[in-house]
């Protein structure tokens, strides 16, 4: 595998903004890893997930269960080094592709 990147993304509790299902109500917050592996195309993709990150388009607010909370947004991430595409890991040897078209 080599060494990893882990983006970290944390959230935590803040109010919404006008455009969230429900503006003005409190969210909750958490914390969210990605893996990228540490070559040219996983360094590539963790530079295109920043920009991602940075215009708001990694995470959505969600109602769930009566209480709105963040969760990841359309953009697909590894959230594991296992279990294949089926448990958001690896091995996927389509997914820097996938993730590239997506960003």
């Amino acid at each position: 595998r080599g060494m990893a990147l882990q983006p970290l993304f944390k959230m935590s509790y803040s109010c919404s903004k006008v455009g969230d299902p429900r503006p003005g109500q409190p969210y909750k917050g958490g914390n969210f890893c990605a893996f990228l592996p540490d070559n040219k195309e996983g360094l590539k993709t963790a530079k295109l997930l920043k920009k991602a990150f940075e215009r708001g388009l990694t995470f959505r607010i969600k109602s769930c269960n009566g209480e709105e909370r963040v969760t990841w947004g359309l953009i697909p991430h590894k959230t594991s080094w296992e279990g294949g595409k089926a448990r958001n890991g690896y091995p996927d040897a389509q997914y820097l592709r996938e993730v590239g078209t997506v960003l």
